[in-house]
């Protein structure tokens, strides 16, 4: 309103004006209109098109913010790739929370993946609902056990929560799952983000999922198979992927850093003390451009049990998660004290084709000196974009994320079609028990548009197991869907 008022003085200034000012004078008004016109277009254009900050569009440039008294600027890359759905409030950075302040012109909503996120008038409050549907079938045959031999079905994930913040730098996340039919809360925390220098950071306080290896960092909704490699599910914690704790985490343009502070997962039982288990992973991107991404990463853990939870005993899933006769199994394992593991991750991506190694070795401490029990695992995996779209890799975190569909099928295009392959191995020594395995895995992935796709893979299983009721070498196929949304 003011920049139409003072436009409006001036068209009605200019006759007056005209028959006193020099011709220097007049220029300067036709340059000072010029201006205000462009600036009143501007504004239309921007609430026309209804400008929030949705997926549909690119991804911001790099925010300049000037230190003064002769300082160089600094540079802030917004935390996330322009394949990629940008981030929910929770897992924003300054800069980003800050532009997204600033653009709300008056709007009170920008839409994303699927769900609105809600502002207040004055931005100061942000809130996102949250979730996730993942419905899976398999079937496995060739298997010489008939027991194994089965058709199943179920829900890999049935979650809903939300996300939000206060003023710049306070954030929330909570979410629960019910998909086992019992209410699981998973993901639940506080946290707090600012920035050092070029760099920004973040620190959480609650049920933390963990950051450790690639595909286990990767959420169950972003994997690009329906199941993490052996390596994020064998090479872990015996507390698995969650803890309560706190982790800071700090990141700078090329790479990220976090550790990890925690006792058990959310639990009910205070009789005894809690497991301690301490983890730390950092990426680099020493190549980073348009179309092109070199992953480095390194990660490890320590876990002292507590002495409610000195049983090891483990069954790794390899060839579905939902066939229970289908693991490689360990067998009773009793009077674990401790673990600690750690492993390392390169890959990256060129154009539309991906590739990421990973391999990480577990050691599980015994009493009554013992020696250690070890497992060993490592991964090869690979897919390419057949529709020309970017991998969805987050150079924020080092991991996969939500990508954003070039031509979805709701507007008339194919949506994201990617072939998917990967080779697998899981070994343990230390325990007569433990068995060996390996799968390979074929896969086709369609992504309707940025949170809806469907997936297909096929799995050449091979098990050596030494204890249960399915002993010796065996090998199979499994041919496993999944139908998947996520808000």
């Amino acid at each position: 309103m003011r920049t139409g008022c003072a436009l409006a003085a001036l068209v009605f200034a200019t006759p007056a004006l005209a028959q006193t000012a020099t011709p220097a004078d007049l220029a300067d008004l036709v340059r000072a209109q010029a201006a205000e016109i462009a600036a009143l277009k501007a504004r239309l254009d921007k609430l026309e098109a209804g400008t929030t900050l949705a997926a549909a569009q690119p991804a911001p440039a790099p925010i300049v913010v000037a230190q003064g008294n002769g300082q160089p600027p600094i540079i802030i890359t917004p935390p996330y790739a322009p394949q990629l759905v940008p981030p929910g409030p929770a897992e924003r950075n300054v800069a980003r929370v800050q532009e997204a302040t600033d653009n709300l012109a008056g709007l009170t909503t920008e839409w994303g993946a699927g769900l609105p996120v809600f502002h207040s008038a004055d931005g100061e409050f942000t809130y996102k609902p949250r979730g996730r549907i993942i419905t899976d079938v398999s079937a496995t045959r060739g298997s010489r056990y008939r027991g194994r031999n089965l058709t199943t079905t179920g829900m890999r994930a049935l979650r809903f929560g939300l996300e939000g913040g206060v003023g710049t730098h306070f954030f929330y996340q909570f979410e629960s799952d019910f998909s086992e039919n019992e209410v699981d809360v998973v993901t639940a925390f506080m946290g707090w983000r600012n920035t050092i220098g070029a760099m920004d950071y973040d620190v959480r306080i609650g049920h933390l999922f963990n950051d450790r290896s690639f595909e286990g960092s990767t959420g169950s909704d972003s994997t690009p198979f329906l199941e993490r490699t052996v390596v994020a599910t064998a090479i872990i914690p015996q507390r698995a992927f969650y803890g309560l704790g706190v982790m800071p985490r700090l990141f700078w343009k090329s790479g990220h850093a976090s550790l990890t502070l925690t006792g058990d997962r959310i639990d009910g039982n205070q009789a005894v003390s809690d497991s301690r288990t301490v983890l730390g992973r950092a990426h680099w991107n020493p190549i980073k451009n348009d179309d092109t991404v070199l992953h480095l990463g390194a990660w490890g853990f320590d876990e002292s049990l507590s002495s409610a939870a000195r049983t090891l005993t483990r069954s790794t899933v390899i060839g579905g998660r939902f066939n229970g006769a289908l693991r490689v199994a360990t067998g009773p394992i009793l009077g674990g004290t401790g673990t600690t593991g750690y492993g390392v991750e390169i890959g990256g991506y060129r154009g539309p084709v991906w590739v990421m190694g990973e391999a990480g070795r577990r050691n599980a401490r015994l009493d009554n000196g013992r020696p250690d029990f070890v497992t060993h695992a490592w991964s090869v995996s690979g897919g390419w974009f057949v529709t020309g779209d970017l991998p969805p890799y987050n150079p924020r975190l080092g991991s996969f994320g939500q990508p954003k569909v070039l031509k979805s099928i709701f507007e008339g295009g194919p949506g994201a079609i990617e072939l998917t392959a990967r080779y697998e191995r899981l070994d343990h020594d230390g325990i007569a028990t433990a068995g060996d395995g390996w799968a390979g895995t074929i896969g086709l992935n369609w992504y309707l548009n940025s949170f809806i796709r469907t997936q297909f893979n096929v799995i050449q299983w091979n098990t050596d197991g030494r204890t249960g009721d399915y002993l010796g070498k065996d090998d199979g196929q499994t041919v496993s869907a999944r139908v998947s949304v996520t808000f």
